[in-house]
Order: structure tokens, then sequence, then C-alpha cells
């Protein structure tokens, strides 16, 4: 059986500054326009909680109106500084559920959410609420664009992140793909006869007790979980890499055996040396979304 590529340090360099080039390039061209309409949409969204409440006067009253609706919600959460997330929210205000029929048939709910934004809302963009008066037109414009700008940072962030790891494991399996390898259905996989056929590939599965990208079956019959892996930071990139990839790929190590899986990366964006060097000492294979020829040539030869 042939080992993957084992990559040396002057190797891992190269491609890791290629990494950082193409990540700046993405970041520079990336359209502005993403975020621009964001930022109008969530400012009307803050603009109607601000018409509906009264300007923070009249939470209580008009919790409903603002709560049972989605897209209010999300704005209302983004009252608080810092802002608390949907599950943060539940968990401060001993809820199960934020859906319209749970807050109209308990009002006690609807009163702790409102209780607990009440708590942390934020005092630089609120002052008025907090003192007990009607803001000026100018408090009022500034609240609404700094909490439009908020929103729209953290949606374009999560765009970023959910777009660059579906579009890298979309390269990958057109690699696949062109190998004449089949994608079939997802699945649990317990064992290794469980894994998809010699030939083929699924996209997310659970292997094992961890969920792997894509699982591939070469040729030669081992098994191959594919981790896709995007960082905007060298701090991020030990999340990423060295605390996942990594993790899983000596779990599964353990679990199926040395000579029956091949755990490798692809990965794009911002690392350090020593975090890939790492990740390769502990029996990761890695690859770049920017280059995936080395990865396609040695599937290729593992073929019998």
């Amino acid at each position: 059986m042939i080992d993957p590529p084992v990559w040396s340090d002057a190797d891992l360099e190269t491609h890791r500054l290629r990494a950082i080039s193409a990540f700046s390039t993405e970041r520079l061209e990336e359209p502005l326009e993403d975020y621009l309409e964001a930022f109008d949409e969530y400012r009307g969204h803050v603009e109607e909680i601000l018409d509906v409440t009264g300007d923070l006067t009249r939470l209580e009253e008009t919790a409903l109106a603002v709560l049972g609706e989605p897209r209010l919600l999300e704005a209302f959460r983004y009252l608080a500084g810092p802002p608390v997330s949907e599950d943060d929210l539940k968990v401060l205000a001993d809820a199960r559920s934020l859906a319209r029929g749970t807050l109209e048939k308990t009002p006690a709910l609807v009163q702790r959410l409102i209780g607990v934004v009440r708590q942390v809302l934020d005092r630089r963009r609120f002052a008025w609420a907090i003192e007990g008066r009607a803001p000026t037109t100018a408090e009022r414009d500034a609240a609404v664009l700094a909490s439009a700008a908020l929103m729209a940072a953290s949606r374009t962030q999560t765009l970023r992140r959910t777009h660059g790891k579906d579009r890298q494991e979309a390269m990958v399996k057109d690699a696949l793909t062109a190998l004449g390898f089949t994608e079939v259905p997802s699945r649990k996989i317990l064992t290794i006869s469980q894994a998809p056929a010699q030939g083929e590939f699924c996209g997310e599965s659970v292997l094992g007790n961890r969920k792997g990208d894509i699982i591939v079956r070469l040729r030669d019959d081992r098994v191959m979980p594919i981790e896709c892996k995007v960082s905007n930071s060298s701090t991020n990139s030990v999340k990423r890499l060295n605390n996942d990839a990594a993790v899983k790929a000596v779990s599964w190590k353990r679990d199926f055996g040395l000579r029956q899986v091949v755990p490798c990366a692809v990965l794009s964006g911002v690392y350090k040396l020593h975090n890939l060097l790492d990740a390769q000492e502990r029996g990761l294979a890695i690859f770049w979304a920017h280059d995936l020829d080395p990865l396609t040539e040695w599937i290729a030869r593992t073929r019998p």
C-alpha cells in the first residue's frame, strides 16, 4: 500500500505562503455588495423594533410583536452589549423554544426574555433607555447604524465560513468524480464494511464516533476521511487543524487500525508552520485547496 505524501518543512512553508496569498486575494476581491445589502436589511429591522417599542420605552407591552417575528427576534438579540446568541438567550431566559406559538402560550417566558435583554442592554448605543428619557435624533440614528453594522458584519463572517467550506468540498468532490469515483448517499459508518464501496465516496458522514466531511473508499480498499478546513487566522488554525482534524485522525486510526484508514485534510487560508508539522506528525495527511494535483495523483496511485 502506498502511503500519502509527507511534506518537508520547506514544502509546507511554500504551500502555506501560497494559501495565505490566495486567501488575501479572495478577501480583497470579495464583493462589498454582500455586506451593504445585509446592512440595509438589518437597518430596517432595527428601525422597526424602535418604532414598534416606542424607542424601547414599551418593550413589555409590545414584546410579542417583536419576539414573534424571526427577523425582529434576531435584531432583538443585538440590542444587548455584546449581542447574545439564540442559544444563550434560551439558557438565560430558561426557554426551551422561542417559537411564536410557545411565546403566545407562555406570557411569563416573554417577560423573562425582555428582562434578560433589559439587563444586558448596550448602555452606549441605547443610553436614553437606561436613563429613562426619549432619544435625540442623533442618538437614535447612531444606535440604528451601529446595530445594523454589528449584524451585517456577523452575517458576512458566517457566510464567509460557510461558503468557503462548501466551495472547498465541491472542489474535492469534483476532483474525485474526475478520477472516476461515484458519490453515494451519506451514512453512519461504525465498521469499515459500512463505508462506501471501492471507487465511491459520500458527503458528511459519521465515521466511528466523529463526523468526516467526505468519506472515500480508495481502490486499494482503505477508507480515506477528508476534512475540508478554511482558516481565517493563524489562531483560528489551531482550532480547525490541530484541535479538530488532527484529533479526528488519531481517533480514526485508533478505532479502525493504522492500515485501514488514511485521514487527510484539504486546507485553505492561514496556518502556522509548526501547527502544520504537528498535525502531520499526528498522522494527518495534508493537501491544499489551491493545488489538488498531489491529492488526485496520490489517489490514482493507490489503484492495485
